[in-house]
């Protein structure tokens, strides 16, 4: 038991390197700081139990922020609790197998939902100018998970890794 949770644990600092990295890699846009530290952290799932992967996308969304220069100031505590419960809710769609399901769902609650406390927040024109390259960053990140799941699902088999829920 201790050992998983071990793993778990290096697993999950691995994968948040990896979201720092993408972190650099920005997603032009007008006012968001949209990059592509979510692929990792959306991968995740594939090889972590929720609490964990949800962790990896939140440490993904502050290692964005802080490479952006904080633009939205403490508004990024808001959007990192956000990609915890989206990759959270992600995961558990992912363990009890909604194969297809949980891809429009992750579109939808990254690309369109997320933002839209902003809305209300600061105002509806930041709502409108943010979900352009919000929702084409959640699309570039998704497609790249989905391109790394067949190759993920075999060396699983191969290695008979298990995750536990």
């Amino acid at each position: 038991m201790k050992q998983d949770k071990l793993r778990y644990l290096l697993l999950a600092a691995l994968i948040s390197a990896i979201c720092v990295i993408g972190s650099f890699i920005k997603v032009p846009g007008f006012i968001t700081t949209a990059a592509l530290d979510s692929a990792p952290a959306f991968l995740s799932v594939f090889f972590l139990p929720p609490l964990y992967a949800g962790a990896v996308g939140t440490i993904g969304h502050l290692a964005t922020a802080l490479t952006s220069g904080m633009p939205l100031g403490p508004f990024h505590l808001l959007i990192a609790v956000e990609m915890f419960v989206i990759v959270f809710i992600f995961a558990k769609l992912h363990q009890h197998n909604f194969k297809w399901t949980k891809w429009p769902f992750l579109i939808l609650a990254n690309g369109i939902l997320s933002p839209l406390p902003f809305y209300f927040l600061i105002s509806p024109a930041f709502y409108l100018g943010a979900l352009p390259s919000l929702f084409v960053a959640t699309v570039i990140n998704v497609v790249i998970v989905m391109a790394c799941v067949p190759v993920i699902s075999r060396v699983k088999k191969m290695m008979k890794w298990e995750t536990s829920k």
